[in-house]
């Protein structure tokens, strides 16, 4: 008979194969996802509870769909695109139940009409995948009622895409028969539509390889978790503090996706230091047409802002962007000193390197000031440096993430929070021009 494995949101089949691995979905995981948890091909009743073969089938891995949910939007599956893929299997089912009226003619009672996302959306919102009844029915007269569930208007069902084809899948539960109903979507898509309801953002989302492993068919060598490195995006920047700190900040604020961005090398030095060798490594990218994912990051400053725009001149291709580091409120009225003496002035676009987006405030550490130096013609505003710099980058290792006193990190996670809108702006659009 064989042996299946499956990806299971609650219980719920989205994704199976049988006597192969199927499908890869080890970059849902992390490391530690790997657990052990119980396994339904496993007669508890009859199993001793340390019996070495029950603790290799149970492996797996596990994630909830909370955490899933920003690798989903890594990879492309952001809501937009799941619309975009709901729009064209409603029009392609459209197409079909057009045609099968044609061939039928009367005795077909198909509705020539299907359900738009938004009411797609919203019957999907409204469903807690834990309160379904997964109870195995078989037999009884009203098998198919109970099976149903509360999902019995026929009416209602007739207008989900790919209703009239419900006859070809197996269901025996009402957990199961919804998962039939909406099992038309990508699994990755399906997630993310999921993910609308709160109630099932702490739903386990299993891939259990146990059985498929203790019955030989694979090794569980094939089961690798984090992300592939076609799907991690290369951060450029300007120079090396801006890598030390964009590393650690992803690993202490973001750590459910720090494996999806990598970083150049700057262990021995930068081979791009500066905002004109980085606009260079730009170029030649974009001309060698390069498939790594890509983003140039450059500092919010004048330097910043002119290299921006000369990239963004560049026919760069789908896989790369440019962007700076986001203009804050915390910046408009900021302390600083120049030939005119001290006053506030905004330094978005003029003077916010990475280091401005540390904690300026924290114990010890020197009033922050910024102080102006020279004139950019071709953005027409003066360029400035925070002072001080290594003693906020010094504080940031020192002191974020390691307890004691406190550290605050809202500006740097605002910084990573733009990092990832890009990315997944990026692999959004990737993942479109696939489907066309």
């Amino acid at each position: 008979m064989g042996t299946e494995i499956s990806l299971d949101i609650g219980g719920i089949s989205i994704a199976w194969a049988k006597n192969n691995r199927g499908e890869d979905h080890g970059f849902l995981f992390q490391p530690g996802d790997r657990k052990r948890f119980p396994c339904a091909q496993i007669d508890y009743e009859l199993e001793e509870d340390d019996d070495p073969d029950r603790a290799e089938m149970e492996m797996g891995f596990t994630r909830s769909l909370r955490a899933v949910l920003p690798r989903l939007e890594l990879l492309g599956f952001t809501l937009p695109a799941a619309e975009a893929e709901y729009a064209r299997d409603a029009a392609a089912n459209l197409e079909q139940r057009k045609f099968d009226r044609e061939v039928a003619g009367e005795n077909d009672v198909t509705p020539l009409e299907v359900m738009p996302f938004k009411d797609f959306l919203a019957f999907l919102a409204g469903v807690n995948i834990i309160d379904l009844d997964a109870t195995f029915v078989n037999g009884g007269g009203d098998e198919e009622k109970r099976i149903m569930g509360r999902f019995t208007d026929e009416v209602f069902k007739s207008r989900i895409p790919y209703y009239d084809d419900m006859y070809d899948r197996q269901f025996w539960s009402e957990r199961s028969y919804f998962g039939s109903l909406i099992g038309f979507l990508h699994p990755y898509a399906l997630l993310r539509l999921l993910a609308e309801n709160p109630g099932n953002l702490d739903v386990q989302l299993e891939w259990q390889y146990g059985p498929l492993v203790f019955n030989g068919w694979v090794e569980e060598s094939q089961f690798i978790s984090g992300a592939r490195r076609t799907q991690t995006y290369l951060i450029a920047t300007e120079g090396s503090s801006d890598t030390h700190v964009l590393k650690r900040a992803f690993q202490l604020l973001r750590p459910e996706i720090a494996d999806f961005f990598r970083f150049i090398d700057v262990s021995q030095r930068h081979p791009f230091s500066g905002t004109g060798s980085l606009v260079k490594f730009a170029e030649g990218l974009a001309k060698i047409d390069v498939h790594n994912r890509t983003v140039f990051l450059l500092d919010n400053d004048a330097e910043g802002s002119s290299a921006f725009h000369k990239i963004g001149n560049m026919l760069l291709p789908v896989n790369m962007r440019a962007m700076t580091l986001p203009a804050l409120n915390e910046f408009i009225a900021f302390q600083t000193v120049g030939p005119e003496g001290e006053t506030e002035a905004d330094i978005n676009g003029r003077a916010a390197a990475i280091e401005c987006y540390l904690d300026l405030e924290a114990d010890g550490l020197p009033p922050p000031v910024v102080r102006w130096t020279n004139f950019k013609e071709d953005v027409a505003v003066y360029q400035g440096a925070l002072q001080h710099k290594d003693l906020y980058s010094k504080a940031f290792f020192d002191r974020a993430g390691h307890g004691g006193k406190p550290y605050e990190t809202v500006k740097l996670d605002a910084v990573l929070g733009a990092i990832i809108g890009v990315c997944t702006s990026m692999a959004t659009e990737m993942l479109e021009r696939d489907e066309n």
